[in-house]
């Protein structure tokens, strides 16, 4: 798989963590839950894909692993001639470590909210 379309796909995934998970609740946290009830009446799809979260996380989790491994490794082969001048290989790198930071921390915030803030919240009230 190519890194670029891997680096979008980890992107969209971690983005999917924050619909499914992230935005009910703070939403809730927010406006009440009325206002949870009038969203899942939107978005009634909502209800399954935050049934299924643990899959969601797992294959979000997996995906930016595979994304960090792919970027971050040490590869034996170069892909462009530097000694040419050309920059298309510094700019698809620069891409691809922007996405791989941009996908982990947005993974990061909705497994906080999702799995550790409830907790927290229980535990200092």
């Amino acid at each position: 798989m190519r890194p670029k379309l891997l680096s979008v796909l980890t992107l969209f995934t971690s983005s999917g963590t924050l619909v499914c998970c992230v935005l009910p609740m703070v939403i809730a946290t927010i406006a009440g839950g009325a206002s949870v009830g009038t969203l899942l009446t939107l978005f009634p799809w909502l209800i399954p894909l935050s049934m299924h979260k643990g899959w969601i996380f797992m294959f979000s989790g997996i995906l930016i692993a595979i994304s960090g491994y792919i970027t971050f490794r040490k590869s034996r082969e170069v892909a462009c001639d530097t000694n040419s001048g050309e920059e298309g290989c510094e700019i698809t790198g620069r891409f691809n470590k922007r996405m791989f930071y941009l996908s982990s921390f947005i993974f990061l915030i909705g497994g906080f909210v999702s799995y550790l803030l409830a907790p927290l919240m229980n535990l200092f009230n």
